[in-house]
């Protein structure tokens, strides 16, 4: 189970950053991040199959291959985003971790505008 392996590595990290912290506080900050790096290189592994499984629906469904390109991106934005807060509240910058968040929704809704603006045109020709 990978789950259990990142688990695990997560509360090592974790451990091993507090221990760190009591000598210098970046340390515990590096080694934050390392292990975020390591999670996010496994992910990044794993991606491969999330995207055989979009082909697999785009070939079951007759889904425009633009709204799963634009699922992707969302989920994409959504990940990074909550790597970065993540960071920043960990090195003490909630501040900068709020513009994060609120730039990453912004982001969000200008990914997801162009089918708004697809069902608002479709809504159109009924009325």
């Amino acid at each position: 189970m990978d789950i259990v392996k990142i688990g695990i590595l997560g509360i090592v990290a974790a451990f091993l950053g507090l221990f760190l912290r009591q000598y210098r506080n970046e340390y515990g900050i590096l080694t934050s991040l390392a292990c975020c790096a390591l999670i996010f290189a496994f992910l990044v592994s794993k991606l491969e199959i999330v995207l055989s499984y979009m082909d697999t629906i785009r070939s079951l469904l007759p889904v425009d291959e633009r709204y799963l390109i634009m699922i992707l991106k969302m989920i994409g934005i959504s990940y990074a985003a909550e790597f970065a807060t993540d960071v920043c509240r960990d090195a003490g910058y909630a501040s900068v971790a709020g513009q994060i968040e609120m730039f990453a929704k912004i982001s969000i809704i200008l990914v997801s505008m162009p089918v708004l603006m697809g069902l608002i045109e479709t809504v159109g020709v009924f009325l």
